[in-house]
């Protein structure tokens, strides 16, 4: 065995020892607290890697784009395209489960807020004040991106058209409660 193996394996049983002790010490609630999932990124790390890619995946996937040599209509025709644009609805269905996760902070510590937004420590704190509405906000995005994979399998142009308008409503009703509250509307 080389001495990475044992390396690994030491840490393995020391992990399995300390879960143990846990669970025997605190009850099935502690291992259980142990074993949830640990938020690394901030919600604006997880909105620029993975939220907003998805969407600007679904959202580019159809469009008539003028040009001085005429208009080109973009839409998937082959079964990799589809296979592509649903590859964006997946990943934003489960972002949202990302998202929700308790004790995800709004932005990296000295983050500035952009131009008319609350600071991310208010933000943090709003979503906590109203934890159940950010939730609710977060599973409306993925009942909507759900509907999108929906015609997205059926090769619906104008659903995937029409569910791409209501995604950016579903995310623009949380940026403006969460985010940017204090904008004329």
């Amino acid at each position: 065995m080389t001495h990475m193996s044992r390396l690994v394996l030491t840490m393995t049983l020391a992990l399995l020892v300390s879960l143990t002790l846990v669970a025997s010490s605190q009850g099935a609630k502690a291992a259980s607290a142990a074993n949830a999932p640990v938020p690394v990124a901030t919600l604006k790390e997880l909105m620029d890697s993975t939220v907003d890619p998805a969407a600007d995946g679904i959202w580019e996937a159809v469009a008539v784009i003028s040009t001085a040599k005429g208009e080109e209509h973009r839409q998937p025709r082959t079964p990799e395209e589809w296979a592509a644009v649903r590859r964006h609805a997946m990943t934003l269905i489960e972002s949202m489960n990302l998202v929700v996760l308790p004790g995800r902070h709004a932005a990296p510590p000295g983050a500035k807020p952009g131009l008319g937004e609350l600071t991310p420590p208010q933000i943090d704190q709003g979503i906590e004040r109203k934890r159940v509405l950010f939730t609710a906000f977060a599973r409306a995005l993925q009942v909507t991106a759900q509907q999108a994979l929906e015609a997205i399998d059926k090769q619906d142009i104008e659903g995937v058209v029409r569910t791409g308008g209501d995604i950016d409503a579903a995310c623009e009703v949380c940026h403006v409660t969460f985010w940017y509250p204090n904008q004329p509307k």
